[in-house]
């Protein structure tokens, strides 16, 4: 015998679940909250998703894959700087989007650690084809540069979400950008 079909759209539950996660976090989101944004029951949303673990891991695993999307777009740019100012221009604008949630869940979620770092590891290799292709100084540290972006990224996050306006948290990114040395004049 075949369970009842699902009455409800369960990709919308999901960016629900995303939405209600990231303005929340994990801790502080109920089964109750999640139930009432997703507009399902317990059983269905058990039924469904599983538990509330499993759902988060389910729900930062899609917004994961967009925020690499975005990383990756960046990281195509011609050059390593052109690819960090995408990227931190692209984040300054996202943290203080008003259609979502303020900030970023990757950056501020506790159980989001692995994330950050495949994110660092990201920023990391392009920053070496930087280093590598000469655009970027020789004397760079790659993965101190890429661990130097992520903490201004969730600098940037905490700005948004404390309700800094988008030219607070874009001046915080330009900032950054003059922190990186630029490559030696070509000889």
């Amino acid at each position: 015998m075949a369970g009842r079909p699902r009455s409800f759209d369960r990709d919308e539950a999901l960016a629900a679940a995303v939405e209600l996660f990231w303005r929340v976090g994990y801790d502080e989101t109920s089964i109750s909250m999640l139930t009432s944004a997703m507009g399902v029951t317990p059983p269905s949303l058990y039924a469904a998703f599983g538990d509330k673990s499993t759902l988060f891991d389910e729900a930062s695993t899609l917004y994961f894959d967009r925020i690499c999307e975005g990383v990756d777009s960046a990281a195509a740019r011609p050059t390593a700087r052109e690819a960090i100012t995408v990227m931190l221009s692209e984040t300054a604008r996202a943290h203080t989007d008003t259609g979502t949630p303020l900030g970023c869940l990757m950056l501020t979620e506790p159980r989001l650690a692995a994330q950050r770092e495949a994110v660092n590891a990201r920023l990391t290799r392009r920053i070496e084809q930087g280093v590598s292709d000469g655009d970027l100084p020789p004397t760079i540290r790659p993965h101190e540069l890429a661990s130097f972006l992520m903490a201004v990224m969730r600098g940037m996050s905490g700005c948004a979400r404390d309700g800094g306006s988008p030219s607070d948290v874009a001046a915080i990114a330009r900032l950054a950008l003059a922190a990186i040395p630029d490559p030696p004049a070509a000889t």
